[in-house]
């Protein structure tokens, strides 16, 4: 019956007609000859069976992992495959493109990003007094290489040494005797070098005293020009002088600086040389080429950054582009840029001071240095606002301002206004727009020493501890007597304190750095009057607003309803110069302040002040801005 069967398989198979089938295998048991004997009677013939070719290679070609090269081709071409990849191919084109088309639209609306130099605060050390490294007395470069950790503990950025070249040391170093020299009472040019090495180290940019207007009498280029030698001849301003009953009659009436007359006779020369500051500080000759080759290769061997003062002398401003040109040449390269700054003495003529901006096509200085908060006769709420007023009025559009509330020159605030203004003038200058310049020990409220025998009782050495000579030197003594009160008034025990001075101070950079409303925004002036100055700094797009209340005057309440429509009735106190008043929320219907008491208030509002008609004309940026909460970026196109 199984034979029946497997002989029936290959004849229906057969019947269709095919592929060759040998059917079954024959069992293993037969013997080899018996098979041979009977195969062309039992063998079933061979049959085949009708497959569709098409089906067949269908069946093949369909894709599968790890397909080799060739197969893959195959593929390739259909349209399926072939429609798919060009879909995907130019999807990718037009994500790159709009990739870079909003990145160009970024960088096209983004604002220009602050320079460091607009960024930070400036910290400006005078070197003899800031720390003595070797014990003799006077602070030197490596003083302050030791004592950079301060500068960053204040979070500030960029320093301003004055002036180190070598000098007679008559008129504080600013009459240099060599343009190419350090001065051996600070140190050697390695340790200059080791000095700016460290200060990079740590992202700290320095900014050194350049003072082009004149040099010292013992310069010698003055030996050389008093002797009538070569080029050096006309290096300064000779005139003739008449002379008249044994004394020298100037050529003109001309005043100094000091007082006395610009005019100084030479018992050398037999002429009279000019002088706008002291007369062992003759001034040079600018409309001598030769001159202005010398000043240009000396801000080329020291291709840092510069503070330059020239007085006005005629065709200055041109000579001061051409600084600037030479200083371009260095500020080619990312990060490099090279600053200039311009002090200038036109107390008097706010119009001439701008001019050392220079023109929209032509820069000069970056700006010059702004002394009005230190040259004011009266402290009150209107002399605050006046001074800043001046300065923002006048300033040129797109420029951007600065402010300093001490200097080498002037008494320090403690001693001009009174200690109780110190932590309030720190705030005005830490909040307002611009660049802050924070002379040495303001930051923990240092004062003139009170003695009548010192020649320059604002240059006292820094207080930094407790200890004999307040830490500023481990020698016997300092070139200058150490202030009386340096035991309660010092940087280390201040940093324990957290009502100090120097904590308020740094509370202060840290909401000036973190807050874009100070670091960039507008300001808006609210309201002034014998006691107070109100200001506010807000931002585009940003709903948090800064106001500052601050008291230069008696104890005052104020309605800041009544003045700002829409003003929400109450704001928080971020920041006050009496720190038990932070996190606080007051009334802004009666806002409170005592003598010298300051206010950072906060609040929210969907209206800005400097988009309100009432306050036109009273609001002012510079680097204008816009914040977006959607994208977190800024841009210009408000």
């Amino acid at each position: 019956m199984v034979e029946e069967e497997a002989k029936s398989l290959p004849m229906e198979l057969s019947e269709k007609g095919g592929v060759e089938n040998n059917g079954f295998v024959q069992n293993e048991a037969f013997d080899d000859k018996e098979t041979d004997a009977s195969s062309q009677e039992e063998m079933p013939k061979p049959c085949s069976v009708d497959v569709d070719p098409g089906a067949e290679e269908e069946t093949v070609l369909k894709p599968y992992a790890g397909m080799p090269k060739e197969v893959l081709l195959k593929f390739s071409s259909q349209a399926r495959y072939r429609v798919t990849r060009e879909i995907l191919f130019w999807l990718i084109i037009a994500a790159a493109l709009a990739l870079v088309c909003a990145t160009i639209a970024i960088i096209a609306l983004s604002p220009k990003c602050l320079d460091w130099w607009q960024a930070s605060p400036i910290y400006q050390i005078y070197p003899r007094s800031f720390r003595d490294s070797n014990m003799d007395g006077n602070g030197d470069l490596k003083g302050i290489q030791e004592k950079l950790d301060h500068i960053t503990y204040l979070n500030i950025k960029t320093i301003w040494i004055t002036s180190f070249f070598k000098s007679p040391l008559k008129d504080l170093g600013y009459g240099a005797e060599d343009f190419y020299a350090i001065d051996p009472i600070f140190g050697s040019m390695r340790d200059f070098e080791s000095l700016i090495a460290a200060i990079h180290d740590r992202g700290l940019k320095v900014i050194i005293d350049l003072i082009p207007n004149h040099t010292s009498d013992k310069h010698r280029w003055f030996q050389l020009s008093r002797n009538r030698t070569g080029k050096y001849t006309d290096y300064y301003i000779w005139q003739d002088c008449r002379q008249a009953a044994g004394s020298v009659i100037p050529p003109n009436n001309w005043v100094s600086v000091l007082g006395n007359s610009s005019w100084q006779f030479d018992d050398v020369r037999k002429q009279c040389y000019f002088h706008q500051f002291g007369k062992e500080q003759p001034d040079l000759n600018f409309r001598n080429p030769a001159v202005q080759q010398e000043i240009h290769e000396t801000i080329t061997a020291y291709s840092q950054l510069y503070h330059d003062y020239t007085t006005t002398q005629v065709g200055m401003h041109d000579i001061i582009r051409s600084f600037r040109q030479t200083m371009n040449q260095f500020s080619r390269e990312p990060g490099r840029y090279r600053f200039m700054g311009s002090g200038d003495d036109e107390k008097k003529d706010i119009e001439a001071t701008m001019m050392y901006y220079g023109t929209t096509f032509i820069q000069e200085a970056d700006f010059p240095f702004n002394f009005n908060l230190i040259n004011m006769k009266n402290l009150s709420g209107n002399s605050i606002f006046e001074a800043v007023d001046l300065w923002m009025k006048n300033m040129p559009a797109g420029k951007w301002p600065n402010w300093a509330v001490g200097s080498p020159n002037a008494a320090r605030i403690s001693s001009r206004i009174g200690k109780e203004y110190v932590n309030v003038m720190n705030m005005l200058l830490l909040t307002l727009p611009g660049t802050p310049v924070t002379y040495y020990g303001e930051e923990i409220g240092m004062e003139n020493i009170a003695s009548e025998n010192v020649t320059f009782p604002e240059k006292s050495p820094m207080q930094w501890d407790g200890k004999v000579n307040a830490g500023f030197t481990e020698g016997n003594s300092s070139w200058l007597p150490v202030n009386s009160d340096y035991q309660s008034v010092n940087v280390e025990i201040q940093m324990t304190w957290s009502n100090s001075t120097l904590s308020l101070y740094r509370e202060l950079m840290l909401l000036r750095n973190s807050e874009l409303p100070i670091n960039r925004g507008w300001m808006c002036y609210i309201w002034n009057d014998s006691n107070v100055f109100v200001y506010v700094r807000e931002l585009d797009g940003l709903d948090r607003v800064f106001m500052m209340v601050l008291n230069f005057g008696q104890d005052s309440t104020i309605d800041l309803r009544a003045i700002v429509p829409n003003l929400p009735s109450e704001a928080v106190v971020r920041l006050s110069t009496n720190f038990s008043n932070a996190g606080k929320a007051v009334s802004t219907k009666l806002i409170k302040t005592e003598t010298g008491e300051g206010l950072v208030l906060e609040y929210k509002t969907a209206k800005p002040v400097h988009t309100m008609e009432a306050f036109q004309g009273k609001c002012f940026v510079a680097e204008k801005a816009c914040y977006s909460s959607a994208l977190n970026l800024l841009y210009v196109n408000c």
